[in-house]
């Protein structure tokens, strides 16, 4: 049956609907981060070289950010919940095989396989939800929880994964996702009503390659500058990958079958919305490649210690973002885009004044940062969204979470590489002298490299070096979070001036015409 727009609002089977589409986003986002525990088991049993282990950890997110794009033109054009199952029923499976998997080679097959069913299962659920929900208020509230839901699921993976490798097998960490993929094969066609778009138009199958040929080797080089400082093999990847992209953009711009329709950005407020969330993930991972550090490597946590304190920040960002519908129909979106963006602002001046031992200074920042960066990421998705033809759905939901990945990617490299640049020339001036030059090399490469060699050394000249290292870690993450400070200050004014163009009146139900439900409910 089809929507009528003299209804427009949902009910309780609508929102019952969205509940049973907040676990595939939850446990998407929690695989991005369970690994972090379960690497040293994995290491004693698999045996997995350097590179191996990198890959175990990486090749997730290149496929789910590789095949966003691809993945939500596919939903407009079989069904965005028929896409669901398909990757529900792909990512239990993986989940299984990763669980079971009898060496380094199967495990890093499993994570591609995982990360190819992430990509169906993202676009999906944020697809279903523009769909299930017309009404402008139930629409931003509903858009709410699912960017809460979103960050939380990170930080509730890591905790999750240190807490089953404490009573289970490594494995555990994956074989939990697959009664719940089995629970949403079940719940999914009973109260998910399917949307597709009713004339897509051909499939346009080189559109594929080259929008993996965009995405992946501009996020793998970021990533690498992130980890390695700016380097050929870096530059070459990013240079390659926007070249691609290029070539990708100027296709969608010619054909009528596009992968990216026109139409996307003929919405007022759609392209606008995909930037302002690039910025938004921007600072959000940008912030935690430092905070993450420090409660290890300053501040000397376990694993599971610092998971822990890490989901202080995110039971406040958790009720910011459903908080921030509210605000953006009381106030307007401008003014809470601009403000959420303020905010951010402040947290990482807050986050500039920690020490190197400065743990309530820090989980107020990175809470300060979290709530005023999840306040723009949910009003700006909510508006990039609202804007996008129904029928196209899909498609707006991919390239809304692929900017999400190349803003998290670009706020890792650039922050990382400002903090790790001024931590190098710290340790130049403050390392204690007469240690090996290998030690030395080691310990002014990066934090970890001297908590790992400083263990090693006799306990004076360990205690030396670790208090050198930490001091210069703690000016590294001031003056990165200055700049990240800086960027948010430009996006409030760049909100502020873009914003006015395309707000709409607040209050207005969508009458727009629905895509076809293909399937009764």
């Amino acid at each position: 049956m089809t929507h009528s727009a003299a209804s427009p609002r949902a009910g309780r089977r609508e929102w019952t609907a969205f509940g049973v589409l907040l676990l595939p986003l939850l446990l998407v986002s929690m695989d991005v981060s369970v690994l972090y525990f379960a690497i040293p088991a994995i290491a004693r049993e698999l045996d997995p070289g350097s590179t191996q282990q990198l890959w175990i950890f990486d090749v997730y997110a290149f496929a789910l950010a590789g095949l966003l794009i691809t993945m939500g033109s596919i939903g407009d054009r079989i069904g965005r919940r028929r896409l669901l199952m398909l990757g529900a029923a792909a990512f239990g499976a993986a989940s299984a095989g990763a669980a079971y998997a009898q060496s380094a080679e199967m495990l890093i097959a499993a994570r591609a396989l995982l990360g190819i069913g992430g990509a169906t299962l993202m676009p999906s659920t944020l697809a279903l939800v523009r769909n299930m929900f017309r009404d402008d208020a139930q629409r931003t509230t509903a858009i709410g929880i699912w960017s809460g839901a979103m960050a939380g699921g990170i930080a509730l993976g890591s905790v999750l994964g240190g807490v089953l490798l404490e009573h289970f097998w490594w494995g555990s960490v994956f074989l939990v996702n697959v009664p719940a993929m089995v629970l949403l094969l079940i719940l999914v066609p009973l109260l998910v009503p399917e949307f597709k778009d009713p004339s897509p138009g051909r499939f346009d199958l080189l559109s594929v390659p080259l929008s993996m040929g965009a995405v992946l080797p501009v996020v793998y080089g970021l990533k690498e500058i992130a980890a390695d400082g700016w380097h050929t093999v870096s530059a070459l990847c990013v240079t390659g990958g926007l070249a691609v992209g290029y070539v990708f953009v100027r296709r969608q711009r010619s054909r009528p079958d596009a992968m990216i329709s026109r139409e996307l950005f003929r919405g007022r407020g759609f392209g606008t919305g995909v930037v302002l969330n690039g910025l938004a993930m921007f600072a959000m991972m940008g912030s935690a490649y430092f905070t993450t550090q420090y409660l290890q490597s300053v501040l000397g946590m376990g694993s599971l210690e610092a998971a822990l304190w890490s989901l202080v920040p995110s039971l406040a960002v958790g009720g910011a973002a459903p908080a921030a519908g509210a605000a953006a129909g009381r106030f307007g979106r401008p003014a809470v885009v601009t403000g959420g963006f303020l905010v951010g602002a402040g947290g990482y001046a807050i986050l500039a004044a920690a020490g190197t031992d400065s743990l309530v200074v820090l989980l107020a920042g990175a809470t300060v940062i979290g709530c005023g960066i999840v306040t723009v990421a949910a009003t700006v998705s909510d508006m990039a969204l609202a804007a996008a033809p129904p029928q196209k759905a899909g498609s707006a939901a991919s390239v809304l979470e692929t900017g999400q990945e190349f803003g998290g990617a670009l706020g890792m490299a650039f922050l990382g590489s400002v903090g790790t640049a001024v931590y190098r020339r710290e340790m130049e001036g403050s390392a204690p002298a007469g240690l090996p030059a290998e030690v030395l090399d080691t310990a002014r490469e990066t934090l970890g490299g001297a908590v790992a060699v400083a263990g090693r050394l006799p306990e004076a000249a360990g205690g030396t070096l670790l208090d050198a290292a930490q001091r210069a870690f703690v000016q590294g993450m001031g003056t990165a979070a200055i700049g990240g400070g800086a960027v948010l200050v430009g996006a409030a004014v760049l909100a502020a001036v873009v914003l006015r163009r395309t707000e709409r009146p607040a209050g207005r139900t969508a009458g727009e015409p629905e895509a076809a439900v293909t399937a009764g409910r």
